[in-house]
């Protein structure tokens, strides 16, 4: 028979379970030994634990996937995030470290979103070129550096390499004999304008200056060249730029110079007479830069190749660009380092006929 202290206990024990929570007495059984709360815990811990991963993974996927979409004021934060875009998948590779320290099934499925996406963007670039054809033109983009202790070095490391045009920037004038005399043999044709230059295999004729100087830069500034090069298969506009230094600074990335630089480059570009043009030039951005749209826009990229050419010591991107129009990028590499900050570029441009 039920003693009444007993019968007192089990009904302060009701009244106590009634006053509490569930969430409070589930919390407490958690961490209580026996009844299975250790294993429990311990369930709900392995069904959590790969969460996080798998929410950068997908934060990760929507930046790749929509970085156009990421505003570009304040600090022009959406150009920043262009120019590092290869690199998030450095991201994924930590992710996928992460889900399978953990042994995180949902963390790795996660992890196939961001693959997808840097593999749509970037994959192709990854591919060997195809073979060269009987009608490409080599080409190579160096900004030599107004620094270089070894101009003839240089000159003789780029022209080594072949190709039918060499376009240079940062030329100053004490230096330029030296890159004209070395270059002479094998590029008898020559153009420079400013602190931009082009050599060549082939006639050149009509050089002439581009005015791409933004209005609030004070001072001489000239960077832009236009000429026609004579191949054997026909008249091609040629394009040497080299458009403002942009500066990342605490408030974002400073770039205005630059993007109004590319605007008055890409309506030159568009008003160009001729059907085929090639751009050679220090554009200090990459091809993914919404700073430079008025350029990729109207022009053809290369298809294959990173070629990430600054700075020289840790490459982290290609800001040395060679576009198209009606032509055919078709493969871009970097050659060995010179004395200059920028790796040299050499890219291969599949012509159809221009005549």
């Amino acid at each position: 028979m039920e003693s009444q202290v007993e019968r007192s206990y089990s009904g302060v024990t009701s009244r106590v379970k009634a006053a509490v929570p569930r969430w409070a007495l589930r919390w407490a059984r958690q961490r209580l030994p026996g009844e299975g709360g250790e294993a429990e815990a311990r369930r709900r811990w392995v069904g959590t634990r790969g969460r996080v991963p798998a929410v950068f993974a997908v934060l990760t996927a929507g930046l790749l996937a929509f970085h156009r979409s990421v505003p570009n004021s304040p600090g022009r934060l959406g150009s920043l995030l262009d120019v590092f875009l290869p690199w998030l998948g450095l991201v994924v590779l930590v992710l996928l470290g992460l889900g399978l320290l953990r042994r995180s099934a949902t963390a790795l499925v996660a992890l196939l979103l961001p693959v997808a996406a840097w593999t749509y963007l970037f994959s192709g670039l990854l591919l060997p070129g195809a073979k060269a054809g009987p009608h490409e033109l080599v080409v190579v983009q160096h900004n030599v550096s107004d620094e270089n202790t070894d101009p003839v070095g240089t000159a003789r490391a780029l022209a080594d390499a072949g190709p039918d045009l060499i376009a240079l920037q940062e030329l100053v004038s004490q230096e330029l004999q030296a890159y004209e005399k070395t270059l002479a043999p094998d590029y008898p044709y020559h153009a420079v304008r400013g602190t931009v230059g082009l050599w060549s295999k082939h006639p050149l004729t009509d050089p002439r200056p581009l005015d791409i100087k933004p209005q609030g830069l004070a001072g001489p500034w000239s960077r832009g060249l236009r000429t026609v090069v004579h191949t054997p298969r026909g008249e091609i506009a040629a394009y040497v730029a080299h458009l403002p230094s942009v500066r990342i600074r605490v408030s974002g990335l400073a770039s205005s110079w630059r993007d109004e630089s590319a605007d008055l480059l890409g309506k030159a570009i568009a008003a160009e007479q001729l059907k085929t043009v090639i751009l050679l030039g220090d554009l200090n951005g990459t091809v993914d830069d919404r700073g430079l749209a008025p350029l990729t826009s109207r022009m053809n990229v290369a298809e294959r190749g990173f070629a990430f050419s600054f700075p020289a010591d840790f490459p982290l991107a290609r800001i040395d660009q060679v576009m198209a129009c009606s032509a055919t990028v078709a493969h871009i590499g970097t050659l060995p380092a010179t004395g200059s900050d920028h790796l040299p570029v050499a890219a291969r441009i599949a012509l159809t006929s221009v005549r």
